[in-house]
């Protein structure tokens, strides 16, 4: 309490009023150490250094903001839906913690503009947005603690961006945005089928891989080939999303795959040009022949 008054009282004498209110606004308690969030809006691509040449952006704290996030909403998660199964609680949680959801929650609270970065993406998926959310998180642990980032999931997220009841319920097609995704960049893919067989009480049972550009990614395996492909799809948008470097491994392919193609495009226009050639010659011969007869 008294901490709060005294920054009620220093507020007007700060550098960076404006910043500070933002961030006041965004997370609904003042700050007591302003340098905390300062990093967490600071993308890798602005390469700033600290006295002793480390670099300073916020993938830190986006790392630790991640597990918060976890931690908090699986707490929440598990005491609103009481009496449910493990796998409605864990599917939940994914829901709200996925990064589109925070993409959109970022843009929506004013987050998005205060990044500060280079003005491009530093890999092929932009989630700049998304990542702030979680360094942001990871920035008011530091600075208040858990209770405080749970009270901010509660009442600023929960409380009035976030239906937690629409949300449990919502069904996400996994596969539908995978090739969504997949059709935006031009990347390959395929589902392959790795095992048919039965469980232990006779009931079918299937598993699919997904194949990025010859790459392998997520499995899935269910009951019929609509859950398992689901529980692939939705492994690999989740690799893609949290890993940079899986996904420009599958561009790096998708780039190799163009090369070729290209290569042989031009060996084939080079062949049919020759034939053409060759065949126009001959044909000039027969006149040649014919005319001198």
């Amino acid at each position: 309490m008294l901490n709060k008054i005294i920054d009620q009282i220093r507020l007007p004498f700060r550098k960076e009023k404006e910043l500070y209110l933002s961030i006041y606004h965004i997370i609904g308690i003042l700050p007591h150490n302003l340098e905390y969030y300062k990093t967490a809006l600071l993308h890798k691509s602005v390469a700033r250094r600290n006295e002793k040449g480390r670099p300073i952006n916020n993938e830190r704290l986006e790392f630790l903001g991640d597990a918060i996030l976890d931690a908090i909403v699986g707490d929440i998660v598990f005491q609103h839906f009481s009496g449910k199964r493990e796998g409605f609680l864990t599917n939940t949680r994914s829901k709200i913690v996925q990064r589109d959801t925070l993409n959109r929650l970022a843009k929506d609270m004013g987050i998005t503009r205060l990044i500060l970065s280079n003005g491009r993406s530093a890999s092929h998926n932009s989630y700049l947005g998304g990542n702030a959310f979680e360094a942001l998180v990871g920035a008011l642990y530091l600075d208040h603690g858990y209770n405080a980032c749970k009270k901010f999931m509660q009442k600023q997220i929960l409380g009035e961006l976030i239906n937690i009841d629409k949300v449990a319920y919502k069904e996400v097609n996994f596969k539908s945005k995978l090739l969504e995704w997949t059709q935006k960049h031009k990347v390959e893919i395929e589902f392959k089928p790795l095992n048919f067989g039965k469980d232990s009480d006779g009931n079918p049972t299937f598993s699919f891989q997904v194949i990025l550009e010859n790459i392998a990614c997520g499995e899935g395996k269910g009951y019929s080939k609509k859950e398992s492909q689901q529980e692939a799809a939705k492994e690999t948008m989740q690799r893609i999303r949290k890993d940079a470097k899986f996904a420009d491994k599958i561009f790096a392919a998708k780039k190799l795959r163009l090369q070729k193609e290209a290569e042989e495009k031009a060996k084939m226009e080079t062949k049919n040009t020759t034939d053409e050639d060759l065949e126009n010659n001959v044909i000039l011969v027969e006149i040649e022949q014919n005319t001198t007869e």
